[in-house]
């Protein structure tokens, strides 16, 4: 490890997912002197076109859509002081159902050996000892997270070189503050029924599971701005409501669930290079 840095990899799937779960760690390990590499799997071309316009509507041209999240991208990698980013390049695949799941070229109909393999040949060249990405239900069903869960779990088998693999998670008990916030903002908030309970994937996780609490606090700013950045989404951006205060007060803790290890670290742990620095 003498003749290389430390280095940090996140795996996502469009171009603003970055900044969303990630990107007070991508800030603060930048900010530390790590290595950070952020892949993104898809062009985001099914993310709104201008003035708001969704796939299918007249004005959305997808090509045109993904030239500009691209650019947004860049912005936001530029705000985080993210060293090194990767684009695999795949068609974004829309909602679960969405006619886009099926598309040529498509994330989700993409084969995971195929793109494992791609995703497998930046592992090696930048050998990072911590790898964030989703769960396996993409921590909310999305196809393209869960499908960025599956080619980067296949990657690390490939590799098997990585010294501590991550998933994004929440904290259940920051559910119902959430839920307050968004109502408080003019939005829909339907708290979970619990007699469907069990009838499918709960969003995030009981606080006792989460394995590492990372404070990035001090990164707040950065966040909200690498956020804004993804202004061509701005509808969708929910938390850019809030104004940086407020949004730092509620999003100024990144939560993960560490499903590989090698370091021995105890848990729970606040760093997610404990045990190796």
């Amino acid at each position: 490890m003498a003749d290389r840095p430390l280095t940090l990899m996140a795996v996502h799937a469009h171009p603003d997912d970055e900044a969303t779960g990630t990107g007070g760690v991508l800030g603060r390990y930048a900010a530390e002197g790590i290595r950070t590499v952020l892949v993104t799997c898809t062009d985001g071309s099914c993310g709104d076109g201008p003035g708001g316009a969704k796939p299918g509507d007249p004005g959305h041209d997808p090509a045109a859509v993904a030239a500009l999240r691209r650019g947004e991208l860049e912005v936001s990698c530029d705000v985080l002081g993210v060293g090194h980013l990767e684009l695999l390049g795949y068609a974004d695949s829309g909602m679960m159902g969405w006619p886009a799941n099926t598309a040529p070229g498509s994330f989700w109909s993409t084969p995971v050996d195929e793109a494992a393999a791609r995703l497998a040949e930046l592992m090696l060249r930048y050998q990072p000892d911590v790898v964030v990405t989703y769960d396996e239900n993409g921590f909310y069903g999305h196809p393209d997270h869960i499908q960025a869960n599956r080619i980067t779990m296949a990657a690390l088998s490939l590799t098997g070189m990585t010294s501590k693999v991550y998933w994004t998670t929440a904290p259940r008990s920051m559910m119902t503050q959430f839920g307050q916030i968004m109502r408080e903002f003019g939005m829909d908030w339907e708290e979970p029924d619990p007699s469907e309970a069990g009838e499918g994937p709960e969003i995030g996780l009981p606080d006792e599971e989460i394995t590492t609490w990372v404070d990035t606090t001090e990164f707040g700013s950065q966040k909200f701005d690498a956020l804004a950045a993804h202004a061509s989404q701005g509808e969708n951006i929910f938390f850019l409501r809030m104004g940086k205060e407020r949004f730092t007060q509620l999003m100024g803790v990144e939560t993960f669930v560490r499903v590989h290890d090698t370091t021995g670290a105890p848990l729970p742990e606040n760093d997610l290079f404990a045990g190796l620095r």
